[in-house]
């Protein structure tokens, strides 16, 4: 690809994000090509804004450094936001080096490696991969985590960045070997207002493993945060993808999908919580290339103010035969200063299949209201029990206590002091 001048004018947040990643280059070690091509091409080309298919409901040009108000540190509440999410959990800061396994079973190291952006994941992004393109751009620290094929480690594997003022860039590359089951935890946190942060995480499952992956996205008012998780599945493997947005001022929170072996089985879960001033955007793919796989995909909103966004695509293609894929985004709109868009999509080009889709957005039921509140319910608490019974059903999906009760807790706070 070849480097040009850029062909417009960039906006004040562009230009900063821009010399932002220069100063970083700079400031690293000299001699990085991937680092500067992919400043050259950020130079070039810019954000994507609404032109832009995959980023029409997000535009990244002209929200960045619009979103969110001011504020530092972590949020309300969360003073134990060091300790794991989980019981028996094992924090690896995502760059760091480090010469310990945490669990039997598991190895972790420090890779130098950079994502590849030349290709999109997203079809409708443009030639390049936007995200991944600035966790480059900014110099992503990678590290590498394998579970060996067979395993069962003891505790979850959580994932963080190495603490930051000015935003973290980094690269987990997680591969589970055949038979293994493991559980991992990407923990995204505040850090302070106006920071930039990227996350990047391939995940390889292999034949007949599991893998739960939970999402506990909590970023500060003022934040922006743009996240991509990329996963691959073999013959008979299994993930459940569990994403909690529950902060950050602008968000992306990209999930894109391959079946690689048959009998794979996909099931994406998730909730988001928006109040004033967020704009949280879900974008996923869900591709199937082989016969004989499934998918389901629910994602439960729950929005005080801000907007929101759900893309969702399923593509089946020619050789998938027998595929059974559904996805559904709904959405409880508890005011008017919010609003929330849904795009599922379905791309199918095999004939012998089960696919669908749907989008509900609505209030609260003011019939289930009266029942409560004739019951003595006070009516602040009836709404709680009624949204908190919204988005409980999708959480006791994961049929595992410890997981259920610690993403209780977090949906609990939220709406205690947004709901």
């Amino acid at each position: 690809m070849s480097v040009t001048a850029p062909s417009r004018a960039f906006s004040q947040a562009e230009q900063s994000l821009v010399d932002r990643a220069a100063a970083a280059l700079m400031r690293s070690a000299a001699g990085n090509s991937e680092r500067q091509n992919a400043l050259s091409m950020l130079k070039q080309e810019g954000l994507p804004s609404r032109r832009t298919e995959a980023w029409h409901y997000t535009d990244l040009r002209n929200l960045l450094g619009r979103v969110g108000s001011a504020g530092t540190g972590a949020p309300a509440g969360d003073a134990d936001i060091l300790a794991p999410l989980l019981p028996n959990g094992h924090v690896v800061e995502i760059g760091a080096a480090t010469d310990v396994n945490p669990l039997a079973g598991v190895t972790v190291q420090q890779v130098d490696k950079l994502p590849e952006w030349k290709t999109a994941l997203n079809h409708l992004d443009r030639e390049f991969d936007t995200i991944r393109l600035l966790s480059v751009a900014f110099g992503a620290k990678a590290t590498k985590i394998d579970v060996a094929a067979g395993e069962t480690p003891g505790g979850s594997i959580e994932l963080r960045a190495e603490p930051s003022a000015s935003g973290s860039h980094t690269y987990a590359i997680c591969d589970v070997g055949d038979e293994a089951k493991a559980v991992f935890v990407e923990r995204l946190s505040a850090t302070s207002a106006g920071s930039l942060a990227t996350s990047v995480a391939d995940l390889k499952i292999g034949d007949g493993a599991e893998v739960l992956w939970i999402v506990d996205q909590e970023k500060g008012a003022g934040e922006t945060h743009l996240s991509q998780f990329n996963v691959t599945l073999g013959k008979d493997a299994k993930l459940l993808l569990f994403v909690l947005n529950a902060g950050g001022g602008l968000v992306r929170s990209e999930v894109h999908a391959i079946t690689e072996g048959e009998g794979a089985e996909i099931r994406i879960r998730g909730v988001n919580l928006l109040k004033e001033g967020q704009h949280v955007d879900v974008t996923t793919t869900l591709n199937h290339l082989v016969p004989n796989t499934t998918a389901t995909e629910t994602f439960r909103n729950v929005v005080t103010g801000g907007q929101g966004v759900f893309q969702g695509m399923i593509r089946v293609s020619q050789d998938a035969q027998k595929t059974d894929a559904k996805m559904a985004c709904n959405s409880l709109l508890l005011s008017d200063d919010g609003g929330f868009s849904a795009k599922p999509e379905l791309e199918i080009f095999a004939d012998d299949v089960q696919c669908g889709h749907g989008a509900t957005a609505g209030e609260i039921d003011a019939d289930h209201l009266f029942y409560l509140m004739s019951r003595g319910i006070p009516e602040r608490q009836a709404r709680a029990l009624l949204v908190r019974a919204f988005v409980d059903e999708v959480v006791e999906e994961i049929d595992d206590e410890p997981v259920v009760e610690a993403l209780e807790a977090r949906i609990d706070r939220w709406l205690e002091a947004h709901g």
